[in-house]
């Protein structure tokens, strides 16, 4: 979908942001881009609308050369969220999430009905919303309208450049679920810059970390945890894999197994370690529980994932 092919990018005073970066981004993917202040984050995820040109190399986007795409085209066709989601504040919240269908002269029908089921995904009450003014909604809930209005014009990729850094702890909780919810419904394409190591862990299906502009290991949360590629990225994890597993207790995760949503699901029992559970749940998205070959619950990735984020206690720098 994404690939970043040998991609630098270099400024007149010298400085080296990124550094020939290799990275594929699957469709459908949750990549995350996580690193300390200056390791080439934010530079590589606007290399792909091009707000960031690039030096050398090249990114495709679905075989093609960002460079052979009309700039306009391209932007129009990803959306972005940023840190300071920057609503116009002239505008209702249903106008502002139809910005864009309205540039690409969608009906007024298909946008409010576009513009409505966002808002309902995010629990945001059309009725209530729709005719607010962004000054009406407290921060969580602009960036929230933030979010969707990225998604509003059906857009293939999705960048979000720190969105939810500047929230308290609750809303960004708020929004870290909802968006792993919309990622559920959606299944978009989105590339993902953070620097807190729990919210990549919470939100990824493959996590690069960076240092001085080059990918320092491209994995899994599992993988970066538990098979880190070097000591920077042990430490960057906060070196608790052992830790997360010698801990690791399978009963206290469950769901009901009256959960289950499929008919005829793979079983573990209760003794599992995390990395069984971990490699199981790599095939089938929901196990059902046995002990002593009772069923007793279920358990499915985003919970797994969860319990990961919850107890790795590393954490990166700030915003680059």
């Amino acid at each position: 979908m994404i690939r970043f092919e040998n991609v630098s990018k270099k400024y007149d005073d010298g400085t080296v942001a990124v550094d020939s970066l290799n990275v594929e981004i699957n469709r459908g993917e949750f990549f995350v881009f996580i690193g300390p202040s200056g390791s080439g984050k934010t530079t590589s995820l606007k290399m792909i609308n091009q707000l960031v040109p690039l030096s050398d190399g090249m990114i495709y986007i679905n075989g093609k050369q960002v460079l052979d795409y009309d700039i306009y085209e391209l932007r129009w066709n990803i959306g972005y969220v940023l840190q300071q989601i920057a609503l116009f504040p002239h505008m209702t919240i249903e106008q502002n999430i139809t910005v864009v269908p309205e540039m690409k002269k969608w009906s007024k029908e298909k946008m409010k009905k576009r513009a409505y089921e966002l808002m309902e995904m995010v629990g945001l009450d059309p009725a209530i919303y729709a005719n607010r003014k962004p000054h009406q909604l407290s921060g969580g809930e602009q960036q929230r309208v933030g979010v969707i209005r990225a998604l509003a014009a059906d857009s293939e990729i999705i960048l979000m450049d720190e969105p939810f850094s500047a929230l308290d702890p609750i809303s960004r909780e708020k929004l870290q679920d909802d968006l792993l919810h919309l990622k559920n419904q959606l299944k978009k394409t989105t590339v993902f810059v953070t620097h807190d190591m729990e919210e990549a862990l919470k939100l990824a299906d493959r996590i690069c970390i960076m240092k001085d502009g080059k990918a320092v290991q491209v994995g899994t949360p599992f993988e970066l945890i538990h098979h880190p590629a070097n000591e920077f990225v042990h430490q960057f994890v906060g070196g608790k894999g052992n830790r997360i597993e010698g801990d690791f207790q399978l009963e206290q995760l469950l769901s009901p197994s009256e959960e289950t949503t499929i008919e005829d699901p793979m079983t573990i029992d209760t003794s599992a370690s995390l990395n069984e559970v971990l490699e199981k749940l790599a095939e089938h998205e929901q196990l059902l529980v046995v002990k002593n070959g009772e069923r007793i619950g279920t358990i499915n990735r985003q919970r797994v994932i969860q319990y990961l984020s919850k107890n790795v206690q590393g954490r990166g720098q700030s915003n680059e």
